[in-house]
């Protein structure tokens, strides 16, 4: 028997029910959707249905009264049965359909009875992205579901030429188009399961044609290196600002912070496609991610990863800010313990374990405002490893960008540090075990600067330059220490930044030494490669920073 899949809406006093009917006698083959009142009487939703299957059937009678083919004329009857016997149409649909359902609910339209299905999987929207690549992942776009689980459901890719005849070409959430598909349409049927029913199935066609590569790409080199998944003792970190949206959308950033770059290779439709191949091609077992745009996140980098059995957690920054920190990790590799963010300036001024530090901040006002007002934030994410049971604490942050700042960055360094000391000996004493700490970011300080000094040295004085690079807001009399042997896994290099204005290393991957040791350190794009475009982004590298890549083990 055809089915009807019928669900209330959340939150509103509808239903939508949802059935394909196709029928030789009247030769239709329509798909019907109804959004309809729970309180209205089953007469009234059968009235209506009646009344478009009528308009579809009595359109095709018209439009063959130029054909020797006469179709013959049809009652239009549509009833509704419970174990075949019809339903007093003064019920209201409430009642029917969502306080005393039967297990045998039948729709009859015509010649057809569709069993209804109650709740079943949905989709509400699917569509495809409109910039697709040759030798690209390609995938939804906008995926929007109700009780759906995504593993369980079919997804087929097809493409064609001419929109017409079309070939199947892959069976996963995520397709990579191949030379030989450039200037097809993709067309992408989906049939949502879960573990109890199957919904309808739902296709979209893409609007555009799959376009030819850009060429190579710088971390395609890299991606030689990173062929192996790692297993056992050692594990894989990636550490990539990958430039938000948010801060390329605009005439600025294509007039005047990166002119040198195409306006639709700074464009995120495009730009995700490079990110996403190359994040994949690392094959790492953690990936920290800064300036993630809330909506690339839930899109593009949540999906896509899922798919391929990763989770990912996003700290969004303080305030109204849509973008923050993300960290991706390995289901096959860890499980997640505890998650957890703190922005810097909301907390310096109530937790007792900056005190010391708030103390020097307050004694200058206009320190205090400007370093209370930034949205810059922390997240962590505590890891257990499937393979070993150790522990790892992941912290991200994005340091506060300004050239005047070294003294609020080296704020926001002692605070963060301060705190993964404190979260790192709650651990240990709440496990018992050992916790290795990695700590990656954007820190926006070079290696001459107080941060990375604090970090790999553990003392930062007062009277160190940093302190007075605002005179109006110089910290006075703050000493900063912290006791962790700490390294950077991809050392110093000259560059993790490289646009025309502005380039060196702001970018760390910082780790325990007493617990970790750095295996391999994946190498960076020569000066050539960065260079080839005038600087970054550019149609070949997305982002104005470069991923750092380590492999770690413990020892």
């Amino acid at each position: 028997m055809d089915k009807a899949y019928l669900r209330p809406l959340n939150e509103t006093n509808q239903f939508q029910i949802s059935f394909q009917y196709t029928s030789s006698t009247t030769r239709v083959n329509r798909q019907f959707n109804f959004c309809r009142q729970l309180d209205e009487t089953i007469s009234t939703f059968l009235s209506r249905v009646t009344t478009n299957v009528e308009k579809v059937v009595n359109k095709k009678r018209a439009k063959k009264k130029s054909d020797t083919t006469v179709l013959p004329e049809v009652a239009i009857e549509v009833k509704l049965l419970a174990n075949k016997v019809p339903i007093d149409t003064e019920r209201t649909c409430r009642d029917v359909f969502i306080n005393n359902p039967s297990n045998d609910l039948t729709l009859s339209v015509i010649d057809t009875d569709f069993l209804i299905i109650l709740n079943s999987p949905w989709i509400n929207n699917i569509t495809l992205p409109r910039s697709i690549m040759a030798n690209f992942p390609v995938y939804p776009s906008k995926f929007e579901a109700d009780l759906t689980d995504k593993h369980l459901s079919e997804f087929n890719w097809y493409k064609s030429d001419n929109k017409i005849n079309w070939t199947l070409v892959g069976k996963d959430f995520v397709y990579t188009p191949s030379n030989s598909d450039i200037n097809s349409y993709l067309k992408l049927t989906c049939l949502p399961r879960n573990d109890q029913s199957v919904g309808p199935v739902i296709e979209t066609v893409s609007e555009v044609q799959i376009e030819a590569s850009p060429g190579y790409c710088p971390f395609e080199t890299r991606h030689q290196f990173t062929k192996e998944k790692m297993s056992g003792n050692q594990f894989r970190v990636v550490s990539y600002n990958i430039l938000a949206d948010l801060y390329t959308d605009s005439e600025f950033s294509r007039n005047t912070l990166f002119p040198y770059c195409p306006a639709y290779a700074l464009n995120m439709d495009y730009r995700k496609q490079l990110i996403l191949k190359e994040l994949i091609g690392y094959n790492a077992d953690i990936i920290c991610l800064q300036e993630l745009d809330k909506k690339v996140h839930l899109n593009d980098i949540e999906p896509v990863f899922n798919s391929l059995n990763y989770s990912s957690v996003l700290h969004l920054k303080g305030g109204i800010v849509a973008e923050g920190l993300g960290c991706i990790f390995n289901n096959d590799r860890f499980r997640i313990i505890e998650s957890n963010s703190m922005v810097y300036g909301e907390q310096v001024n109530k937790d007792p374990l900056f005190a010391d530090i708030w103390e020097k901040i307050s004694n200058n006002p206009k320190l205090a405002e400007r370093f209370t007002e930034r949205s810059t934030v922390i997240g962590t994410v505590v890891l257990e490893c499937k393979d070993n049971k150790e522990i790892v604490l992941v912290a991200n942050t994005h340091l506060y960008f300004h050239p005047d700042s070294d003294h609020i960055r080296l704020l926001q360094g002692g605070i963060a540090i301060r705190y993964l000391v404190a979260l790192l000996n709650n651990l240990q004493n709440k496990t018992g075990k050992r916790v290795s700490l990695i700590f990656c970011g954007d820190f926006n300080s070079v290696p001459e600067c107080g941060i990375y000094q604090l970090y790999t040295t553990g003392l930062v004085r007062e009277d160190f330059i940093d302190w007075k690079s605002n005179a109006e807001e110089a910290v006075e009399g703050l000493n900063l220490n912290q006791p962790l042997p700490i390294g950077s896994a991809c050392g110093t290099p000259k560059f993790t930044n490289y646009t025309s204005g502005f380039a060196d290393c702001l970018d760390y991957i910082y780790y325990t030494k007493d617990n970790l040791e750095v295996v391999q350190i994946i190498p960076l794009p020569s000066n050539e490669e960065l260079t080839e475009h005038v600087a970054l982004p550019s149609i070949v590298q997305p982002s104005d920073h470069i991923a750092l890549v380590a492999d770690l083990k413990w020892s």
